[in-house]
């Protein structure tokens, strides 16, 4: 998905949400939860535009790690512990 198509499907989910927060606060009429939850949403909405105004990130490349599949060698696990079973001395 593009990232415009992405931004207009988030806005059009924050005035969703305002809209089913409005419909919620009807019945609780403008108690201290109610406003809270208002400023929330418009805190959202404010996010989205300051995201909306800079340009995306440029995709990060995998990075992918070989671990070789050699042999340690033996003092290598000198001091070791197995986990959760605590030292061996």
């Amino acid at each position: 998905m593009a990232v415009q198509d992405d931004m207009t499907t988030a806005r059009a989910a924050v005035r969703a949400l305002e809209q089913a927060a409005a419909a919620v606060a009807g019945h609780y009429g403008s108690n201290i939860d109610a406003r809270r939850l208002h400023a929330d949403i418009g805190r959202v909405s404010q996010d989205l535009d300051l995201i909306g105004d800079a340009p995306p990130d440029p995709p990060r490349p995998k990075v992918v790690q070989r671990i070789d599949d050699a042999a340690y060698p033996q003092d290598f696990w000198i001091d070791a512990e197995d986990e959760g079973l605590g030292g061996g001395k």
